[in-house]
C-alpha cells in the first residue's frame, strides 16, 4: 500500500464562471475551463498551465514550462499524482468527503496500491488514443463523465450550466 502525502482543497465557483482554489498547504488557484475541455489555470506562486482530462482517468498537467505530470482520479474526489506521493482530495464534493470518511474508518476498499499509479510518461500516440476514449466514452454516455463511485465528473456542484464539475482534475 502507498502512503502518499495527503493535501486537501476546497474549490469556490466565481461570479465569471471560473474557479477559486484553495489548497490546505496554502496554495490557491484559479481555474477556467476552456470549450476545449482543457482546464487552464494561474496560481498564487507565479505558476500556470493547463490540466486535461484524458482517457482511463488519467489527467496531463502540463505548466507553462513545458514538463509533464500525469494524475490518476481513484474515486472518492481523490486524485493520485506522479509516482503516488502527492494524493489531492476534494473536500469541496460529496465524493470527497464520503471518500475522507470512509478511509477514516479504515475502509481498506479505499487504500491507495500500485494498480492506483498513472503513468510516468505517454507518448503522443498514447496520449491521442486516451482521448479518443474519453471522447468515444463521453459521446456514448459512459465512464468518463459519470462515475457511480462518487466522483466528480458528473456535473457536481457547479451544475452543467458552464461545464464546469466540482472537482474538475484534481
Amino acid at each position: 500500500m502507498i502512503r502518499p502525502r495527503e493535501i486537501g482543497y476546497t474549490d469556490e465557483l466565481l461570479a465569471d464562471g471560473s474557479v477559486h482554489r484553495t489548497y490546505e498547504d496554502g496554495r490557491q488557484e484559479w481555474r477556467r475551463r476552456g470549450p476545449d475541455g482543457v482546464v487552464r489555470w494561474h496560481d498564487s506562486e507565479g505558476g500556470s498551465g493547463t490540466d486535461e482530462l484524458l482517457g482511463g482517468r488519467i489527467i496531463k498537467r502540463m505548466p507553462a514550462d513545458g514538463t509533464v505530470t500525469y494524475g490518476r482520479d481513484i474515486g472518492y474526489g481523490r486524485t493520485l499524482w506522479g509516482r503516488g506521493e502527492t494524493l489531492m482530495i476534494n473536500r469541496t464534493s460529496f465524493g470527497g468527503r464520503m471518500g475522507a470518511l470512509l478511509v477514516g474508518l479504515g475502509v481498506a476498499g479505499l487504500a491507495v496500491t500500485a494498480a492506483h499509479l498513472p503513468p510516468l510518461a505517454l507518448s503522443p500516440e498514447e496520449e491521442e488514443a486516451l482521448r479518443q476514449q474519453a471522447q468515444n466514452s463521453t459521446s456514448s454516455g459512459g465512464g468518463e463523465v459519470s462515475y457511480d463511485s462518487g466522483d466528480d465528473w458528473d456535473g457536481g456542484d457547479w451544475g452543467d450550466d458552464d461545464g464546469w464539475t466540482d472537482d474538475d482534475f484534481g
